[in-house]
């Protein structure tokens, strides 16, 4: 029990640490910080290509610090986003990391999607997967 009564920030401090470890071992890399870059990109870049509705259904099921890193520099106004396409969406997040890590684009994002198959419903990521253009949403395994 939180010493100070703030459990719920406590409970969404540890589950992001584990979110966080979580894909780092997924990822098989070695930075959590950089895992966490990729996640939060991945999560924007989603809720770029995403209604406004189901961008806040999706956000509703992720842990409190993740939603808000989610929500972080949101323009609704400028979404979805024009470009439709998986490139622009791949080259987006791939600008954000350096040739030191062993960054491998379209599989770690793969990986970072396929992740969150085990994190969000079931039924919220059939509807945000179908809500994705087509081609960004073949990143994404069922």
């Amino acid at each position: 029990m939180s010493s100070k009564g703030l459990e719920v920030i406590d409970h969404s401090s540890q589950l992001t640490h584990e979110w966080i470890n979580e894909l780092t071992e997924r990822l098989d890399w070695q930075d959590q910080k950089q895992a966490l870059q990729l996640l939060r990109l991945v999560l924007t870049g989603i809720r770029d290509h995403l209604p406004h509705d189901e961008s806040a259904g999706f956000a509703a099921q992720l842990p409190l610090l993740f939603r808000g890193m989610y929500y972080e520099g949101w323009r609704p106004a400028k979404t979805p986003d024009a470009d439709r396409s998986k490139e622009g969406f791949i080259d987006k997040i791939e600008k954000h990391f350096t040739m030191e890590l062993d960054f491998n684009g379209e599989e770690d994002i793969a990986n970072v999607m396929r992740f969150l198959n085990g994190k969000i419903s079931p039924g919220e990521v059939r509807d945000v997967r179908n809500a994705l253009p087509p081609k960004i949403r073949n990143l994404w395994p069922e």
